[in-house]
């Protein structure tokens, strides 16, 4: 018992501020911000995502569909995202 009082005494530890705010990655935030300017395509992938998964038996996919509203976020992200980052 004495040598762990003894290591704690000569190896420095280091302990967070509680009072730092939580971090929030900006991607993430921008990504939802983008999400409702993008709301036509989410509107589409929606309808088309009801549209197939009402059939039993389709080959529909909603692919073209989900690249289209990824495609829309990812523009929309990329122009302001490293103005955000430190």
């Amino acid at each position: 018992m004495s040598f762990f009082n003894f290591f704690s005494q000569v190896v420095p530890s280091v302990k967070a501020q509680d009072d730092e705010e939580e971090l929030v990655d900006p991607q993430v935030v921008l990504k939802e911000q983008c999400g409702e300017k993008c709301s036509n395509y989410k509107d589409k992938l929606d309808s088309c995502n009801g549209r197939v998964s009402s059939r039993s038996q389709t080959t529909e996919t909603c692919f073209e569909e989900l690249i289209d509203f990824v495609h829309c976020v990812d523009h929309c992200v990329a122009k302001d995202i490293f103005s955000k980052l430190k």
